[in-house]
């Protein structure tokens, strides 16, 4: 009998006419790529491409065989000749992917290329051989960005060995007719913070998030449990990245130096962020003194083989899984992750963390899918009700008016990724429209790397800031808005008798400028500090938070007393993750259009929060406002959950 890879191979050949000149066809990670000669056959024969995947039901992508494409100078020429000069594009903005046959084409304005049916994008095409990729040039200049594009192409031939191994793997024959699903929690379960999931078939093991808790109170609880179950990370089939903070993906590379090998499939934008916070948590490392879990080797290594997934994109992981992204709403790239388990055997939602509300920065979180039998549902705010975003801004900047109207600064520490970007858009709007005066707001430069990543995916954003970008308003650039590089400006800042307002990471005061900034600015009476974010049990934010007036806090080689004497507020109403309210509505509405989980499994919360939640499932269910035969499930770290046995 023919294997699954000849078969393929069969079918698309029979299809495929003889004018393309097929010239090979390979496996290359979830992709099967059909090489051909003829370029025109690709660009008006679209069609046929389309047939083909929907009979053989895998992704296919065509490319112009190597020898058919014009030399990259002859390309770069006939580009700059064909593009309107009002683009500006210089030869640096040209970069050639001789994996994909792609040219990259950084541009202000992308949508140049797609005007009157994609006729640039077709000319383009059709005349070099390249399939054009247009990226948007980021108004801001971000060094992740440019240096991931760059590692990429200059390591084009160990990517192409690493996708053509993946391929092989994913698109082998399956080996067992005895069929299982199991699920079970390594980090992340009645806890906060290091997120991960083995889910288990006959055929397959992939890794859902691989996150790092740096609050941890001791190296075991930091670190997911992988090393309790025996599993050898060439084992691991996949890993499956669904946002970039780093309780999800902070040890993804910590897994490749151990050996791992295999794709990490995420968004582009997660990829992006998600290399520019490991790099982050290295440097921090590396200040502090603390071991390093990985290296920068370690890092480019997850990076060659993170593979990026566009949202409802479906897409086989492994032989007997399919994967699809959604749009979770909580940060830029954030995704729900649908795993579709053998041929229709089983259908896994996991939730990650998501936003089911919309917000001034990013749509809310998708609620539609084809089937699911289990949820994993996160349960940050599983007990709490948080007020609304319009009650939440309007404290927020009264608390900034109040203390600007004294004197006084305002410390804000953040998340550098999301909520920052989301606090920028509500100061510039405030600013603009005479609800606070304009004062200094001075960014920690950080902050303004990962804004500018959010600049480079405009599409990703709430649908009313992406149309403001588009028209050239971007309020991430707001006249008040001062980068600073370094912390040599913080003593300057806060000594200034000027009032301002200070935006700085981390957002929990466990390190970071905005501990600094804290240490100095606590004793002053007309300063605020104003909490935009979920506090860990444990950390310096929490036990400010709760109400301490004084804190031991390391400065050099000695011990300091600070004294805090600035007024300290906490807004929950800015946060990414669902409320109690939410996650119930979301339930519901997955049960009224058709999908009945099964099985309801709560994560991410500390404990009083997911059983909180939990008894209010099953109240609702002896009130016939959910179905009876949900199982809910509130397992711990190490617990494994049979779904089918």
């Amino acid at each position: 009998m023919a294997g699954t890879r000849q078969l393929i191979v069969s079918e698309i050949l029979n299809q495929m006419p003889k004018e393309a000149q097929v010239t090979k066809i390979e496996f290359e990670g979830p992709e099967i790529a059909v090489y051909v000669r003829n370029v025109n056959f690709i660009v008006e024969r679209e069609d046929i491409v389309k047939n083909i995947a929907k009979t053989i039901r895998k992704r296919i992508v065509i490319r112009v065989d190597e020898d058919s494409r014009k030399p990259e100078k002859d390309a770069i020429k006939y580009i700059l000749s064909a593009v309107p000069p009002e683009l500006k594009i210089s030869d640096d903005d040209i970069e050639f992917d001789r994996v994909l046959g792609e040219v990259v084409i950084s541009a202000s304005e992308p949508k140049y290329f797609y005007q009157n049916n994609r006729a640039l994008y077709k000319k383009i095409f059709i005349e070099t051989g390249w399939r054009p990729k247009i990226v948007r040039k980021s108004p801001l200049k971000s060094r992740i960005l440019d240096a991931a594009l760059r590692y990429l192409i200059n390591e084009s031939d160990e990517r192409l060995k690493m996708l053509r191994s993946v391929g092989e793997r994913i698109h082998r024959d399956t080996l067992f007719k005895d069929q299982y699903v199991r699920v079970t929690a390594l980090g992340g379960f009645m806890e906060v913070g290091r997120s991960a999931i083995l889910v288990e078939t006959s055929e397959s093991k992939v890794l859902l998030d691989l996150g790092f808790n740096p609050n941890a109170p001791n190296p075991t609880s930091a670190i997911p449990r992988l090393d309790a179950l025996g599993i050898k990370p060439e084992e691991i089939d996949a890993i499956v990245v669904t946002h970039a903070h780093l309780d999800h993906c902070g040890l993804v590379p910590f897994l490749f130096k151990y050996g791992y090998e295999g794709p990490v499939y995420a968004t582009e934008a997660t990829r992006d962020l998600m290399v520019l916070l490991q790099l982050d948590l290295l440097d921090i490392s590396r200040r502090e003194g603390e071991p390093l879990l990985f290296d920068l080797k370690h890092v480019h290594r997850a990076l060659l083989h993170t593979i990026p997934l566009k949202y409802n994109e479906v897409t086989d992981i492994a032989p007997d899984i399919r994967l699809t992204l959604y749009d979770a709403g909580h940060i830029l790239g954030s995704a729900i992750a649908h795993l579709h388990i053998g041929n229709g055997l089983y259908n896994i939602i996991y939730t990650s963390d998501f936003k089911y509300g919309k917000t001034r920065l990013l749509n809310k979180a998708n609620d539609v899918f084809p089937r699911v039998d289990a949820l994993i549902m996160e349960s940050t705010y599983g007990g709490v009700d948080q007020p609304s975003r319009e009650e939440a801004e309007a404290k927020f900047i009264e608390i900034i008016k109040r203390t600007v109207e004294r004197g006084g600064k305002v410390l804000i520490p953040t998340l550098s990724v999301g909520r920052a970007q989301e606090v920028m858009v509500i100061i510039a709007d405030a600013m603009e429209s005479g609800r606070l005066p304009k004062v200094p707001v001075y960014i920690e430069g950080m902050i303004n790397e990962v804004t500018a990543i959010h600049t480079a995916y405009p599409e990703l954003l709430s649908k009313e800031l992406r149309e403001k970008i588009y028209a050239g308003i971007n309020p991430f650039m707001y006249e008040a808005f001062k980068i600073l590089q370094g912390r040599s400006a913080v003593h300057e800042i806060v000594e200034s008798k000027e009032p301002s307002i200070i935006m700085a990471t981390s957002g929990m005061l466990t390190g970071g400028p905005a501990v600094e900034y804290f240490r100095l600015m606590a004793p002053d009476p007309k300063n605020s500090l104003v909490f935009v974010n979920y506090q860990v049990e444990g950390t310096l934010g929490r036990k400010v938070k709760n109400g301490a007036r004084e804190v031991h806090m390391v400065v050099e080689d000695r011990i300091e007393v600070v004294k805090i004497n600035m007024e300290v507020y906490s807004i929950d109403g800015f946060s990414g993750h669902s409320d109690n309210k939410q996650l119930l509505k979301y339930l519901k509405n997955l049960i009224s259009a058709g999908l009945k989980p099964k099985r309801l499994i709560l994560n991410h919360g500390e404990p009083e929060n997911i059983r909180r939640l939990a008894a209010e499932v099953n109240k609702l269910k002896l009130k016939r406002e959910l179905p009876d035969d949900i199982e809910v499930y509130t397992p711990r770290v190490l617990d494994s959950i049979s779904l089918i046995i």
